[in-house]
């Protein structure tokens, strides 16, 4: 069953990180990645960029108003999103407490995911390589 897990955090934090403070959650948070890709439970995973980059739909009216920022005001933001292929909700849990472990403080929120629509581009791996396609 794919789950999505949430990565809430309070973004000014994480803006605060020194290059060293980064890498160094990066690299703990590589080494849950490596162990769910070699289970394959792995799926997308993306890093968001900050909320001021955020545009929002509001569709209470018509036509509907765009604003710029995030939908809601909170103290933390969603900053990226795993999608994980797990059993059930006990193992995408596991899958959030090793997260947690390797990136301390905010919030994960684990939700069931339906699969509405596949990507439907190639993946890169079955891609052809555009360098050889040149020669």
């Amino acid at each position: 069953m794919l789950y999505a897990i949430l990565c809430y955090k309070d973004e000014d934090v994480v803006a605060a990180w020194s290059a060293a403070e980064d890498e160094a959650v990066m690299e703990r948070l590589g080494r849950v990645h490596e162990t769910l890709e070699r289970r394959g439970k792995l799926g997308p995973s993306l890093r968001l960029l900050p909320t001021t980059a955020a545009t929002t739909l509001r569709k209470a009216s018509e036509p509907p108003l765009v604003i710029d920022g995030p939908f809601a005001e909170t103290k933390e933001q969603l900053l990226g999103f795993y999608v994980v292929d797990v059993a059930d909700l006990d193992e995408a849990l596991e899958v959030a407490r090793d997260l947690a472990s390797a990136n301390p403080g905010g919030a994960y929120e684990l939700r069931p995911v339906l699969l509405y629509n596949p990507d439907p581009r190639p993946s890169a791996a079955s891609s052809p390589d555009p360098r050889r396609a040149e020669r």
